[in-house]
């Protein structure tokens, strides 16, 4: 028993930081599976199937929203507690707990597990890691904290006081993680949000945690730093910032001008508005919805769909390509087309690895998403908007849906199972996972030219 321990350790300790974040993910997501299959976390004390157990683990861990059963209807409390705690350990990161129970525990934090946090979390540099897992730790209790006590707010007079202030906790991680999780069956089977989308309050705090968990645990940083002076801010959380600002603005009015006349016919004008605004925000990976998403036109899911492959932002709780990769490549164009030198912005030059890494990023997510796109038609005939629809909201862990999630082959879930888990490791970091300890001769090919364009 001690030399298998023993080897075990050695395999761990040899795993590089993307492989033991990959394969970290792949652990939580498997036992999560196990514990959903207990008799105990389905309502009518049955086994539920092994397959929608990891799917329902897996859209949970990553943060995605995507469902076989409505989790307020099929799942008991415990069943719950335990989606619940995969999508705040999804959320904020295992590494990220592990290093908070460590500085509890009054552990030493080394250099490895330092590693692991920038690893984890996407920053730029080592240094500051314990630091920055305090203010994660404390900025999520805060923020959720805050968040549940309004959302109790509204639901302790509709549902009592347990009841509500359950439902405000459950609410306030589901949208802070970009979870995309609701309790709300009770006023109907996957109805999520649709029952208040007039609703100020609920829609305020829902679109408020869902903005501050996707902008990432590094723009938290520098904005607690240097306050709101935009102009001492990093490169990084003023690109982070103003794609926030301009990914929320103009798909709201877009929504607005497409949907007033159709889906939002009859609302009142602060019904449009919320509506509006409220399907700009949730798009972008938390899969709440307060209108009936498969109500959409074509032109809304296509809008919907583009705004889920951008996802929020780098080492957030949220998934997708992210702002900055959009925003790193529509430079890039920018400057090719203008025959600049170099990509420049806010006075600064992007490093030619980054433009590399967002080319290879974007090409990698949306090669994934097209070809499980291309099998599930090609097998099963759903409709081409729909599919689509589905896999960027994997990809993108979102978790909105128009419908078609539960008339999936065993073979498509899985497939969508894979988009979910690539979708929150990263599609390039985990293909990173398998290839990052091969060594590549120093040989450099002779060149020659190609036509472009």
């Amino acid at each position: 028993m001690g030399i298998l321990r023993k080897q075990v350790v050695q395999r761990i300790s040899r795993l590089t930081q993307t492989q033991f974040i990959a394969y970290g993910f792949i652990g939580m997501i498997l036992l999560g599976s196990l514990l959903l299959m207990l008799p105990i976390s389905s309502r009518d004390g049955t086994v539920t199937p092994f397959l929608n157990c990891l799917f329902t683990a897996t859209s949970a861990s990553c943060v995605t929203g995507l469902v076989m059963y409505d989790t307020w209807l099929h799942w008991t409390v415990f069943g719950q507690l335990v989606i619940l705690a995969l999508i705040q350990i999804g959320g904020l990161g295992f590494v990220t707990i592990g290093v908070f129970l460590a500085m509890v525990l009054r552990r030493r934090i080394g250099l490895k597990e330092r590693g692991l946090m920038q690893e984890s979390v996407n920053a730029l540099q080592i240094g500051g890691m314990v630091t920055l897992a305090k203010k994660i730790i404390l900025g999520t209790a805060l923020f959720e904290g805050a968040g549940a006590v309004l959302l109790a707010i509204r639901f302790i007079p509709e549902f009592g006081v347990l009841k509500g202030i359950y439902f405000g906790i459950f609410h306030s991680v589901s949208a802070f993680c970009n979870g995309g999780f609701d309790l709300l069956g009770s006023q109907g089977a996957y109805s999520s949000l649709v029952n208040y989308y007039d609703d100020w309050l609920v829609n305020l705090v829902i679109m408020g945690l869902i903005v501050v968990g996707g902008i990432g645990f590094v723009v938290w940083d520098d904005v607690s730093r240097k306050g709101l002076h935009f102009r001492r801010y990093k490169l990084h959380t003023k690109l982070v910032l103003l794609m926030t600002l301009i990914l929320i603005s103009l798909p709201a009015l877009l929504f607005y001008l497409i949907e007033r006349d159709a889906l939002f016919a009859g609302m009142s004008p602060s019904g449009k508005f919320l509506s509006s605004l409220f399907n700009s925000v949730t798009a972008r990976t938390a899969g709440f919805n307060t209108t009936d998403t498969a109500g959409l036109t074509d032109a809304s899911k296509l809008l919907t769909s583009i705004l889920m492959m951008i996802g929020g932002s780098p080492g957030s709780t949220a998934g997708g390509i992210k702002t900055t990769t959009i925003a790193v490549l529509f430079l890039y164009v920018k400057a090719s087309v203008q025959r600049s030198y170099g990509v420049n912005v806010f006075g600064r030059r992007l490093d030619e690895d980054a433009i590399k890494r967002a080319s290879a990023f974007a090409v990698l997510n949306v090669s994934l998403v097209l070809a499980v796109t291309v099998y599930i038609m090609a097998v099963q005939g759903l409709p081409m908007a729909d599919v689509l629809f589905e896999s960027c909201s994997a990809m993108g862990t979102v978790g909105m849906t128009t419908g078609i999630t539960r008339d999936l082959s065993p073979v498509s879930r899985f497939l969508i199972i894979c988009l979910m888990y690539s979708g929150r490791v990263g599609g390039l970091s985990f293909a990173l996972s398998f290839t990052e300890k091969k060594r590549i001769a120093p040989v450099r090919q002779p060149e020659e030219q190609i036509m472009i364009g």
